[in-house]
């Protein structure tokens, strides 16, 4: 027993030395290992997946771990589209849908989750998880694949649904919900699975507040020129998207310079121009954009000079756009020349009544040649058949386009700074993309071919580039 007493007293003294010995370790709880980044595994599916002759209202399905739905009604696509989209319930790992329409004989069902289902407690999304049935003895399996491309950019618009269509009249797509649908890729790609034979037609289009009808005919819009065939061999569809343009007022560009109202009320005639910094490009007209449409404006209450000696220049004109919201003045701009445009308080009148409370100068200094960069591309290939317009763009804006008569093209003054290039299929040969026109007509819109490289143009500098031409408008065997 002494013996026995005396170990337990050096235990005891061993451990307290330790506890008190500096620089000793703290003591750190086992971690929880790596993050969990596995999404959920169905173990269990009730009908099992791929029953034929379903007959029932609910399917139950077992995970190995805890679940979380989201955004059923935005992320699940059902096909063929449902009137009523199914109940979706979730409780710890089970996942429970109640079909609340009636289902057709013979026909495959798919059940598309998307994003929607993931793991409760790391948020892993099971991406595009999907439970297929059928009514009859058979799983249809033919599939369709494509890509929708924004027809004046190139660019893609993933926000776009691809749509199929039993019935022929171009009116279907308002008065209709499609038969099957497809959300894009962030590439812009599409894919149906598990369709039947038969002949469809295939539209995109943007979604009408979730009412999957094309209810606005301003938004985008694409469609096939041919019905669709469902068949072991369709080789992939591309759909060109257009939107028609609003009847909307023009906006100002960027950066002009904006005359304000006199005093603390609001009776001026107010507008802007396109003057920076005082400074003024020699490649622009000089532009007025009124805030609301004028009624009328008299040119001969405007005096325009130039220099310090205010000489009078009569060689120039006005110009009224359509909607009554702006004036061009044309002139063929003299280099590093300050100008003065003198505006009578009577020039102009708004359809408010609203005039100009005084005479207003305007004065400028065009811009000298130094201030532009000369450009020079060449395109390697380029398909002169397709009437090629070369298009440059900016912070998504198209600030010019030059129809090409060969594949050289050469500026002696360009506006310096970074570009997107892009070359236009000009089928009617009038310098502009068109967008189609598809009820009653079914014409397709002017292509647009990404150039798949941007230039940098250095005031001051001959910027050379040769660039080979987008593979859309390049010469075949080129």
């Amino acid at each position: 027993m002494k013996h026995i007493i005396l170990f337990l007293l050096i235990i005891v003294f061993i451990a307290v030395q330790v506890s008190v010995m500096p620089g000793c370790a703290n003591i750190i709880p086992p971690s929880g290992g790596p993050r969990d980044t596995i999404p959920p595994v169905l173990l269990k599916s009730t009908p099992p997946d791929s029953t034929r002759n379903f007959t029932g209202k609910h399917i139950s399905m077992t995970f190995d771990e805890y679940i979380d739905v989201q955004n059923p009604r935005e992320s699940m696509i059902v096909s063929p589209v449902v009137k009523n989209f199914p109940d979706i319930s979730f409780r710890l790992n089970t996942l429970s849908i109640r079909l609340r329409d009636s289902l057709e004989p013979n026909t495959t069902y798919s059940l598309n989750f998307g994003n929607a289902l993931r793991d409760y407690n790391e948020g892993n999304i099971l991406k595009n998880f999907t439970y297929i049935f059928s009514t009859g003895n058979r799983i249809d399996s033919l599939g369709l694949q494509g890509k929708v491309i924004l027809a004046e950019t190139g660019k893609i618009d993933s926000t776009l649904i691809v749509a199929l269509y039993k019935n022929d009249a171009d009116t279907a797509v308002i008065k209709e919900r499609p038969r099957y649908i497809a959300r894009l890729d962030g590439k812009g790609q599409f894919s149906f699975k598990n369709l039947p034979a038969g002949t469809f037609y295939l539209y995109a289009y943007k979604d009408g507040g979730g009412s999957l009808r094309f209810t606005d005919t301003t938004q985008l819009f694409a469609f096939a020129d041919q019905p669709v065939v469902t068949n072991q061999k369709n080789e992939p569809f591309t759909l060109y998207a257009f939107a028609r343009k609003k009847a909307e007022a023009v906006k100002a560009p960027a950066g002009l310079t904006i005359r304000k109202p006199l005093g603390g009320t609001d009776k001026r005639l107010r507008f802007q121009s396109n003057i920076v910094d005082k400074k003024m490009d020699l490649l622009s007209p000089l532009i007025l954009t009124f805030e609301i449409p004028l009624r009328s404006y008299d040119s001969a209450k405007v005096i325009f000079s130039s220099d310090s000696t205010f000489t009078y220049i009569n060689n120039y004109h006005f110009q009224e756009d359509s909607t009554g919201k702006q004036l061009e003045l044309n002139y063929p701009w003299k280099e590093n020349t300050v100008y003065h445009l003198i505006l009578d308080k009577d020039f102009a009148e708004d359809t408010t009544g609203k005039k100009l409370l005084r005479t207003d100068t305007i004065t400028f200094t065009t811009k000298r040649p130094e201030d532009y960069g000369k450009l020079s591309i060449r395109f390697r290939n380029l398909d002169m058949t397709k009437n090629p317009v070369l298009i440059f763009i900016q912070n998504d804006a198209i600030k010019g386009s030059f129809p090409l008569n060969s594949p050289d093209f050469l500026q002696n003054l360009f506006q310096p700074g970074e570009y997107e290039l892009s070359i236009l299929e000009d089928t009617n040969k009038n310098g502009k993309w068109d967008p189609g026109d598809f009820f009653g007509k079914r014409k397709q819109p002017e292509i647009v071919h990404p150039v798949n490289r941007k230039i940098n143009v250095k005031p001051g500098f001959e910027n050379e580039f040769e660039i080979e031409a987008p593979s859309g408008i390049s010469r075949v065997g080129g």
